[in-house]
């Protein structure tokens, strides 16, 4: 049994390269993104002090925290600049059938 459960959020074409959008996945905000063709879905949330992240400036794989700058690696959630020092959370994202579908954890 898989330890996602994949909820679909976009027509992939609804998120062009370099683009993102912020979704509602229960009480999950996520920020799914566009880097050069491959999807990538992170929380919404910069674990510095709440704020959102999703209206920050992206720099190649990092998103910048419009707050206080805290940087985050799209990637995998990591905080790779102060303040923040925790991750946000990371989704799986897979394409089927042109739709973005984004994993949220079944445990």
């Amino acid at each position: 049994m898989s330890e996602y459960q994949y909820v679909s959020v976009a027509d992939g074409s609804d998120i062009p390269p370099g683009e993102r959008i912020i979704v509602e996945i229960g009480d999950l905000a996520i920020v799914v993104f566009n880097v050069g063709g491959r999807f990538y879905a992170i929380g919404d949330v910069c674990t510095h002090d709440g704020g959102p992240l999703g209206d920050g400036e992206l720099d190649d794989h990092e998103i910048i925290c419009p707050r206080h700058g805290a940087r985050f690696d799209i990637r995998n959630g990591k905080a790779v600049r102060f303040p923040a020092v925790t991750p946000t959370s990371s989704h799986p994202v897979r394409v089927v059938n042109g739709r973005v579908e984004i994993g949220i954890s079944s445990k």
